[in-house]
């Protein structure tokens, strides 16, 4: 007999998904049922997401300055509301956690006006919109990076971090090792589906412009779009660099294992899964981000010295392969930013985020929270 029911309610993409998947297992080991409402861009993230049912709401974003347009998202959320209301007055979840997104719109604002407990969990350093509506309801915020201040949202806000995948806790047990001497030095690049044909057009021409010695000893893997896959490794080849590119990698985590050095955007997954392994990085935010979100993400992680950050348009290929060069030389600094990196990773978010999401369930507050033996 589980404990009771938990509902969580993210938007129907990865980024929000997986913490979201994350804590669920964390909840059903401690012996409650899970429910998730979310979108119909879930499905094909549904079949591994643990939940003993998964409700569609409706929902709308509000992006549009067409007052016909803004008229109909309304009206697509507030029909959302009826359908979470609906849904939470039979399932009775002791509370609802919403992951960001504009589908926990409706399941959150409903669960609030219903007075059942609710907590938002924010991945970023900047509060994505769909949480920023909500963050004056909720009873509870869980920060990856959003700091515990005297401000409004940072009185009730709790630094759990952000759940990460188990393939990332098992790859965070393999220590940094340099490269030292004529060692291979792998390089890892990636950027995600948007932020990667920056990359892909810089890297090459970069990599050419290192010593014959530190290109010898490069072995490269570099995530690119699938349209420009084959360019790339063309550039490679008339370099002589081990190359592997690919529009998808399985195994990152371990492939970010592996690396002495990563050179990647600086989405909040990104660098919390940085952190926690512990491995250097320059981390170049994706320019075009909504809420510059990427550039405080990256931020986060250069004050602890684990990276650097480096704004795209500064980037041309001479200053890359300058900033590459030099740490390619400087095995000591990248064990240092390994170092500095894992300490501050957070490989206990998913615990932290339950025992949040427990404690707003038995309805006590933030300040209780934080009296207790949590951070």
């Amino acid at each position: 007999m589980a404990r009771g029911v938990i509902l969580l309610a993210a938007g129907g993409t990865g980024g929000h998904l997986f913490p979201a998947e994350a804590l669920a297992h964390e909840l059903l080991d401690r012996g409650w049922a899970v429910h998730l409402a979310t979108d119909t861009r879930a499905e094909r993230f549904a079949a591994h997401f643990p939940a003993a049912a998964v409700h569609p709401i409706q929902s709308a974003t509000l992006g549009s300055k067409n007052p016909f347009a803004l008229l109909g998202a309304f009206w697509k959320i507030w029909s959302g509301v009826r359908q979470a209301s609906a849904i939470i007055g039979r399932v009775k979840p002791e509370a609802v956690v919403g992951f960001g997104g504009y589908p926990t719109l409706p399941p959150l604002y409903a669960a609030t006006r219903r007075k059942v407990p609710t907590l938002i969990h924010e991945q970023n350093a900047v509060m994505g919109r769909a949480n920023r509506a909500l963050a004056g309801r909720v009873d509870a915020i869980a920060g990856g990076f959003l700091p515990q201040d005297e401000s409004a949202a940072g009185a009730k806000t709790v630094t759990t971090g952000n759940p990460v995948r188990p393939a990332v806790l098992e790859a965070a047990r393999t220590p940094y090792a340099a490269s030292t001497g004529d060692e291979p030095f792998r390089l890892l690049v990636f950027g995600g589906s948007q932020g990667a044909q920056f990359f892909s057009d810089a890297m090459p021409g970069a990599i050419a412009l290192l010593s014959d010695a530190q290109r010898k000893r490069l072995v490269v893997t570099q995530q690119a779009r699938a349209d420009d896959v084959a360019r790339v490794k063309a550039a490679y080849a008339t370099l002589g660099v081990a190359v592997e590119v690919s529009p998808f990698f399985t195994d990152m985590a371990a492939r970010i294992a592996a690396a002495h050095l990563v050179i990647s955007r600086s989405g909040a997954s990104t660098v919390s899964e940085i952190a926690v392994i512990g491995r250097p990085a320059l981390l170049v935010p994706y320019p075009f981000a909504l809420d510059h979100d990427q550039a405080a993400n990256a931020a986060a992680l250069a004050a602890a010295g684990g990276g650097e950050v480096h704004v795209q348009s500064s980037l041309s290929p001479e200053r890359i392969a300058a900033l590459l060069g030099a740490l390619i030389d400087q095995p000591e600094r990248l064990a240092t930013m390994a170092a500095a990196a894992k300490s501050v990773g957070r490989p206990d978010a998913a615990r932290l985020l339950a025992d949040l999401t427990e404690a707003i369930a038995s309805r006590k507050t933030v300040s209780d929270f934080r009296k207790g033996t949590h951070p």
